[in-house]
């Protein structure tokens, strides 16, 4: 697909990554999405200037964060003029902002533009029971004594029980875990090549950090100034150790071969080639297209179920097809960890002819990837994963391998709640 005219990634930041309940605890998604902003506005010099459009969300977002962005952006020195957009799609959260703000500059309707996203889970929203809501509803609407009374005459003890939320599909009831060990068995992938891939994102991410790749891409942020869930020292013998985390019996997938509660935020700088060039700022790859799908992963349109993270495996063909390009025209491939059984299944799709023929109504497979080209520099299952915020982690990471090379293509690959996936190219 062919922009009106160039949409370039100009730079991007994000604070360390931490495991919940760790050392961002107590922080609101507010405080980590605004110093991400911060750091980016820092790197740019950005101060008191405006840009054309803030767009930004969080997937646990508490009824205070209704204005998540526009709060958010407030917090930063930024100029107050800039508009701002919440958004949400899940996991998908961070790479559709910069899609939205994309479009807009591709149009010629901004010159720039701030996708951003942030998430927590130590600070997640707590609602009070169903029973306790509707007993403090009718509380407000009455308007005599008497009233009053006869709706406090209603309480339980039990109606203080909150509300937790839930790491679960409301269609089906199974969490992320439980539906991915259903894909684990669909598609056959044994638990030793799960955990070498979880041993890779850590080693990646490792390197990544001792050869300093990571020190322009980040802030500290409440004391941490690098991701906090790597493990280094980690090995596939401690990985294969672990006991299986959703299904205890006969399950695959464990808690180092899945991505970690994580709390963080992120934010890229996209603009025209005329506004980065008037400030001085380097272009260092340019968004050239996106796909978006979605998958049946519940039988409510036939009795053919698909895997509840295996909508990339359907996005990607279509933006490959509407480019005239094959899986294997690329440099680096992104493809978002939430498990490690996830992302196998998903490549091992990509080189099956019969899926490829009855699924995607292709002519046969569209084959491998060079695994060497993957997730080089580490992803989600040694980052972690704080929902919204990892869209613009991958932006950032295969931005700056493109500048680095000098010249080619990446491809990213989100899977996300609710059986979508939202995939996209960058090119330099």
């Amino acid at each position: 697909m062919a922009f009106p005219r160039p949409v370039a990634i100009v730079a991007s930041n994000r604070i360390p990554f931490a495991k919940s309940n760790t050392a961002y605890f107590g922080a609101s998604n507010q405080q980590m999405l605004g110093s991400a902003i911060q750091g980016l506005v820092d790197k740019t010099g950005l101060k008191g200037e405006m840009v054309g459009e803030l767009v930004a969300g969080a997937v646990m977002k508490h009824s205070r964060d209704f204005n998540l962005a526009r709060e958010s952006l407030l917090d930063t020195s930024l100029s107050a003029a800039t508009p701002c957009i919440d958004m949400q799609q899940a996991c998908g959260t961070g790479l559709q902002a910069l899609f939205s703000v994309a479009n807009k500059i591709a149009l010629g309707q901004i010159e720039s533009g701030i996708a951003a996203g942030s998430d927590t889970t130590s600070d997640a929203p707590i609602a009070v029971s169903d029973q306790f809501q509707k007993l403090l509803l009718n509380l407000n609407r009455s308007k005599t004594t008497g009233q009053r009374l006869k709706a406090l005459s209603k309480f339980r003890p039990s109606f203080l029980l909150p509300s937790l939320p839930r790491n679960g599909e409301p269609r089906t009831g199974l969490s992320m875990g439980e539906h991915t060990e259903i894909t684990a068995k669909t598609w056959g992938i044994p638990r030793s090549e799960q955990d070498e891939m979880a041993w890779l994102s850590h080693r990646n991410l490792a390197k990544a950090y001792d050869e300093g790749f990571m020190d322009d891409l980040m802030t500290p942020f409440m004391g941490l100034n690098k991701d906090n869930l790597l493990r280094a020292s980690t090995t596939q013998e401690k990985l294969a150790s672990l006991a299986p985390a959703f299904d205890k019996q006969e399950g695959s997938l464990s808690a180092g071969n899945s991505s970690a509660l994580t709390d963080g935020a992120s934010a890229v700088l996209l603009a025209s080639e005329e506004w980065a060039k008037e400030r001085g700022l380097p272009v260092l790859a340019y968004l050239t297209d996106y796909e978006t799908s979605a998958v049946d992963f519940t039988g409510k349109d036939s009795d053919y179920t698909e895997g509840l993270l295996l909508a990339p495996a359907y996005a990607v063909p279509k933006m490959l097809a509407r480019n005239n390009l094959l899986l294997q025209d690329f440099d680096f491939y992104e493809i978002h960890e939430a498990f490690a059984a996830q992302v196998l299944a998903t490549l091992k799709a990509w080189d099956t002819s019969s899926f490829c023929k009855e699924r995607l109504g292709l002519s046969g497979a569209l084959g491998g990837i060079d695994k060497s080209k993957l997730n080089v520099n580490g992803s989600s299952l040694a980052t972690g994963h704080p929902f919204a915020a990892t869209g613009g982690r991958i932006v950032g990471t295969l931005a700056k391998l493109l500048e680095q090379k000098g010249s080619g293509r990446g491809l990213i690959s989100i899977c996300a709640a609710g059986g979508q996936g939202v995939v996209a190219m960058l090119e330099r």
